[in-house]
Formats: structure tokens, sequence, C-alpha cells
């Protein structure tokens, strides 16, 4: 399998993980940047290797076979994100472009090994689930911080967003994974929260809280 191959096996597995439906051509073209008419010639041949189920004109969706090859990509993924932050003391914000380059690494053996090597995490640096070996995925219980009501606190447990720009921005609010998130007000106008992280009150507009999860304690 190619690269872009892969590459369009795991937009399409991202894009159902937020939509029930199936993924249209436009939304796939639109993910990765190019025409719809490319994203249509792909999709034939997923379809011919059984990837995908599609039918034009009705959007596309992942076979049984796609499904699990979209996260084994997932899970190289998020396995170097674990590695490079943890054990080369890489940030969160530089570890995406990195792993997206080793996620095309082919060695089933590697893979397992590096696992138990990082003591098989459940989680990346970015609190997204990482699918074990056999493409099994342990939930996380989560919200939105911006659907979370006043006087309430929660555990930031990952984040919507994994761009640079916003990790660099958490990391000046000194908002990490583990921070203690207590929402002292909400302000009827713009959505806006007045917050408390660990002893320090911020105050973070609707779109970054619309941007970071939190687990009720």
């Amino acid at each position: 399998m190619t690269f872009s191959e892969e590459n369009y096996l795991k937009t399409i597995y991202h894009l159902t993980t937020i939509s029930d439906t199936e993924i249209s051509t436009n939304a796939i073209a639109e993910k990765i940047a190019t025409k719809a008419s490319s994203v249509t010639d792909m999709l034939k041949k997923l379809a011919d290797k059984d990837l995908v189920n599609y039918k034009k004109y009705q959007g596309v969706s992942l076979t049984n076979k796609g499904k699990l090859t979209a996260k084994m990509i997932v899970r190289k993924h998020r396995l170097w994100e674990v590695f490079l932050v943890e054990k080369l003391n890489f940030s969160w914000d530089e570890v995406h472009d990195i792993a997206e380059q080793l996620e095309h690494i082919k060695s089933e053996k590697l893979i397992n090994k590096l696992d138990d090597f990082l003591g098989n995490p459940t989680e990346d640096p970015h609190g997204d689930s990482i699918p074990n070996a056999s493409g099994q995925i342990i939930a996380i219980e989560k919200q939105l911080l911006s659907e979370v009501s006043e006087n309430k606190t929660g555990i930031c447990v990952g984040v919507k967003d994994s761009s640079s720009e916003f990790l660099k921005y958490l990391d000046k609010q000194e908002i990490a994974l583990g921070s203690r998130i207590e929402i002292i007000e909400k302000e009827t106008f713009d959505s806006s929260l007045k917050i408390k992280v660990n002893s320090k009150e911020l105050i973070i507009s609707n779109k970054i809280a619309g941007n970071l999860f939190v687990k009720l304690v």
C-alpha cells in the first residue's frame, strides 16, 4: 500500500469518528487539500482493494478491512508521538509532523516492540486513544469544556485541535493534560469563560473552551 493510500484511509477514518453518515468526496478533498476528482480516482483504487465501500454520488465508508488498516496507521502515529515526547523530550506541539512520516513504517514487529517498550500506553500526548494490536480502543470519558456548567471542575484529558499554534497557546497558559480546570463564570454575551487552572485564574474564549476535553471530578 502506498503512503498516499494510507493517508486517504486515515483521513476517512478520522472523518467517520465525527460523523455517522457516509463521507463525501468533497469532505475528503477539503481535509487533504486536493481536487474532488483526485479523491474519486483514489476511492476507486481503495474499493478495488476492498478497503472502502464506494458508490458515485453516495459517499464512502470503510470496510472492516479498511477500518482495521486505518486503525493500525493511527496506532503507529500515536505510539510514535508518545515515544517522541516521553523518550526524546519533544514538546507536544512538535510531534505530529514527525509522526506523520514515521506512521508509514511497515514493520509490525517494530511497532509491537515499541508499544511494549512504552508500557502499552492507551493515550497519546494529546489525549487521543491508541488502538491496540487488535484494533481495540479504550474509550476515554470526556466532554468539551465549553459544555461544562459553572462551578464544575474537570481534569484536562485531551484536545480537539492538535495544531502547533493551539498547543503553544496552551503551553503559554500552563494548560496541559492533567491540569485541573474549574469554571468560575460563564459570560452570557460571548460564552467566554473565567476559569481557574490549578491556582491561576484566566479568561478564555468559547473557541478555546470548545477545543479542550475534560473529565469531570
